[in-house]
């Protein structure tokens, strides 16, 4: 398997046709992996905005005065509006906002980034990554994209490439029923294959201002196993979740 990045990207722009400005600097394959940076993808969905866009209610300044006497730092209440209107639920309120996207993903403040935003404060996850991979999909020779985006994990410090978007492929590749090397039979390992992807392509796309936003996998082999599109818990499946609930509701 090869990975290499995609060269020469201009800075995007809103209404930029960001599946040509790639095709136009890489001969892709049909069985290609185009893996593709969220923040790229919001910027040609115009997904930029000013903190202006969002006046702070009064939960929004609740927040950010009790985060701001927590961490002893400055806390803008509009950037808090902004993170209640990305989110459908807020997990944890404190000492940092964790809230789930439209989409399914949890992540701390809806995933709004403040960096590399030209002509904006704020930059938003895609409102619907995987409508975002099916378009870009549509005008690249490559059948598989990869929308992907950076997070934290519990336990662990640093961040690392996660799938936020995917068309073309399968989120996963399920094991389950196929034997290991003593022929043990595998009862619970789905691989979440497009995280890993999107894990990988992190590692060439780098960080900061030398990063790149879109990363090509070849001759990636998916293999003849079983596939979901389930990357996202359901609540009632979502252990993690439901003690965070109990938790915030007996706090």
């Amino acid at each position: 398997m090869e990975l290499f990045a995609v060269p020469d990207l201009p800075e995007i722009a809103p209404g930029d046709d960001l599946a040509a400005l790639i095709e136009a600097r890489v001969d892709l394959s049909p069985d290609d992996v185009v893996c593709v940076a969220s923040t790229v993808v919001s910027k040609a969905e115009d997904r930029v905005k000013t903190l202006d866009d969002f006046p702070a209610g009064p939960r929004a300044r609740e927040i950010a005065a009790r985060l701001e006497s927590i961490t002893g730092e400055e806390k803008d209440p509009r950037f808090a509006q902004a993170v209640l209107e990305e989110a459908t639920e807020v997990l944890i309120e404190a000492p940092f906002l964790l809230t789930e996207t439209r989409f399914g993903h949890v992540s701390v403040n809806a995933g709004i980034d403040r960096s590399n935003v030209p002509g904006g404060d704020l930059l938003l996850l895609p409102k619907h990554p995987g409508e975002s991979a099916a378009r870009l999909r549509a005008g690249l020779t490559a059948d598989r994209v990869v929308v992907t985006d950076t997070c934290g994990r519990p336990f662990r410090h640093g961040q690392r490439g996660v799938a936020v978007g995917w068309a073309g492929t399968p989120a996963s590749r399920d094991w389950r029923g196929e034997r290991d090397r003593d022929g043990r039979e595998l009862t619970a390992t789905v691989e979440s294959v497009v995280d890993e992807l999107a894990a990988a392509s992190n590692l060439v796309a780098g960080e900061g201002a030398g990063g790149t936003p879109v990363v090509v996998v070849r001759d990636f082999e998916f293999g003849d196993h079983g596939g979901s599109d389930e990357l996202f818990r359901e609540i009632d499946d979502d252990l993690v979740r439901q003690a965070i609930r109990e938790w915030r509701f007996e706090g």
